[in-house]
């Protein structure tokens, strides 16, 4: 660690440079990111192209007292460097670690947790009304990307801001991307808008002052100097101010300018080609968005959406094959789904790939707009159960427990990448009403993949182990652990039965009660919440049907937020493994 760096283990330490030493500073701190995050991952090129914003904002409030929250947080890692965490950013991610978002219960520093997209305006509105509410004297900051711009929830935070004229300051850091290309009116202006030169002059008109905000802007987002002297001078003023600030995605990593979507969140890298390091191999997204641009090939009513993840969800193949038949909403999962019932009412086939944890955002939209409807919208959730280093705003863990509970749902959990690519067949050519079909991230299992494409039976399990001793039934990527307890089991003289759900609603009713009373005795498996998922449908089943002997023992996620880690470590600590599998079989009586 360099010698200034070295020096800095609180804001208070910062105010003690001149701004020769904060630009020097700068550079440490950027050097000191790429050292630490090609080793751990993360979230590289939007914290490199916040750093001399962070400083500035360090140097010229006094945190905690003054609160930032930091919209996502994402780009908070020099946030975390400068308020005492960098000794521990070797962790970053990592189980039991520095989570790689802002958590209240990590820092005194960290206003607010953050996660997902547009939030910080909601959030930031509400800690300073509260100020006011209890007459205290504190400044809050929120500081919003232009891509979480784009999401309702920033709408709607600045239209009751600007109402109230709340006295707190919003800075948007406008770096030109997302994930990937931000899409919409708003980003078109915001274009628009960076165009005016650089400087205290600004346009006049904008749509920030037309909702009550005084604009400050566009401020080179790289000049300590400016964003100094812009932020002393912001807090002389009362009342919503916009700051409107340009920087660049990756600032400072040749490899991260050049290509900010790929170092927007990556694993760890080689410095010096930029290349990730690891084994590579097919990814579930990759399977499922090339099955569907095959499909898309023969059949010009299939039209793919996404909100904000073309590379997350792997549609940019199926957008360079088919661009008039692709949609990327921006940060917008509530307009995404409403969007895809639209097109689904008119007679198009709409497959709407959304994160699982993204995509309850949508919720309403999915019961008011698609369900009620009975509209066929096939819903294709990608990082489904534990993400990994994410932490607990981005596991997949509920969807199988929310979706479960809509009128007319079906859902489709596949237990490997073959199976995958029958089951987006299967949604693509399904319109009984709505589908979806959830995996987990990371690379498939590697197995031979199908030729032809076939549709499944709705419903309909699939029986892989016999056995007459007890009934494992998993779903999803459980099924692989399913199948390894069952042959561990037949070797200790336990003969189990091994069934592949496959399908979490409607389930295969006839072949899992026929088995299940065969036995009494049941395992459940999933990488979801046990509470309303798969094991509760199993045991509400068993209760339907009036059956008194049959124990149940369930393995999924319990009632609890979990944090982050590998997901080999997250799910040996859950019990989501064939040793535990085996553990709880060889006890049940």
């Amino acid at each position: 660690m360099s010698e200034l760096l070295d020096s800095i283990n609180s804001p208070a330490d910062l105010k003690k440079l001149d701004l020769k030493q904060l630009n020097e500073l700068a550079e440490e701190i950027r050097q000191f990111l790429i050292e630490t995050i090609s080793q751990t991952g993360g979230h590289f090129a939007p914290s490199m192209g916040v750093v001399e914003l962070s400083i500035a904002l360090h140097y010229v409030f006094d945190s905690p007292k003054d609160k930032f929250v930091w919209d996502v947080s994402h780009q908070a890692y020099t946030h975390k460097v400068l308020t005492g965490r960098k000794h521990a950013f070797n962790t970053l991610r990592k189980f039991k670690g520095l989570s790689g978002f802002c958590k209240i219960d990590e820092s005194e520093h960290d206003a607010f947790g953050t996660g997902h997209a547009s939030t910080s305006i909601s959030a930031a509105l509400g800690l300073a009304e509260a100020r006011d509410l209890k007459k205290e004297s504190f400044n809050v900051i929120a500081v919003i990307g232009d891509g979480s711009m784009t999401g309702g929830m920033a709408f709607e935070g600045l239209n009751n801001l600007g109402y109230l004229q709340t006295d707190m300051t919003v800075i948007l850091n406008d770096n030109k991307m997302s994930i990937g290309p931000p899409t919409g009116a708003m980003s078109d202006y915001l274009k628009r808008l960076s165009m005016v030169s650089i400087g205290p002059r600004r346009p006049i008109g904008t749509i920030f002052e037309s909702l009550g905000f005084k604009y400050f802007g566009p401020i080179d987002g790289h000049n300590l100097e400016e964003l100094v002297f812009t932020l002393k001078k912001i807090k002389e003023v009362k009342g919503p101010k916009l700051v409107h600030v340009l920087t660049t995605k990756g600032k400072g990593y040749e490899h991260a300018e050049e290509n900010p979507e790929k170092f927007h969140g990556l694993g760890p890298f080689d410095v010096e080609t930029g290349e990730a390091n690891g084994k590579g191999g097919k990814s579930y997204s990759k399977v499922f968005a090339e099955t569907l641009t095959r499909i898309a090939e023969n059949d010009e009513k299939i039209v793919a959406i996404t909100a904000a993840m073309p590379s997350g969800t792997g549609l940019t193949v199926f957008a360079e094959k088919f661009p008039k038949r692709f949609y990327d909403v921006g940060i917008a999962e509530e307009h995404a789904v409403t969007f895809a019932a639209g097109l689904a009412l008119h007679g198009m086939k709409p497959a709407c790939a959304i994160y699982s944890t993204f995509l309850q955002r949508g919720f309403d939209q999915v019961i008011h707009d698609v369900a009620l409807q009975n509209l066929p919208v096939r819903f294709f959730l990608d990082r489904a159960g534990l993400v990994g280093d994410d932490g607990p705003t981005h596991h997949g863990t509920f969807d199988l427990s929310y979706l479960r509970m809509v009128p007319g749902m079906v859902i489709i959990a596949p237990k490997d990448e073959n199976e995958l690519q029958h089951a987006v067949f299967t949604a693509m050519n399904y319109d009984k009403g709505p589908i979806a079909v959830r995996y987990p991230r990371g690379n498939a299992l590697g197995v031979e993949m199908d030729k032809e494409l076939k549709a499944f039976e709705i419903g309909k399990a699939e029986i892989l182990q016999e056995g007459t001793g007890l009934t494992i039934i998993a779903v999803g990527n459980m099924v692989e652990e399913a199948i390894k307890a069952g042959k561990e089991l037949a070797g200790k003289g336990i003969k189990a039965n091994v069934i592949n759900a496959r399908f979490v609603k409607p389930l295969d009713e006839g072949l899992l009660l026929k088995k299940m009373k065969e036995t009494g005795k049941v395992i459940t498996v999933e990488e979801n919440a046990l509470i309303g998922g798969f094991g509760s449908a199993v045991l509400e089943l068993i209760d339907r049907k009036g059956l008194k002997n049959i124990k149940v023992e369930r393995i999924g996620i319990p009632d609890a937020f979990i944090e982050q880690g590998s997901q080999a470590e997250l799910r040996k600590e859950l019990g989501l493994t064939a040793e535990n599998i085996v553990k709880i079989a060889e006890k049940f009586k």
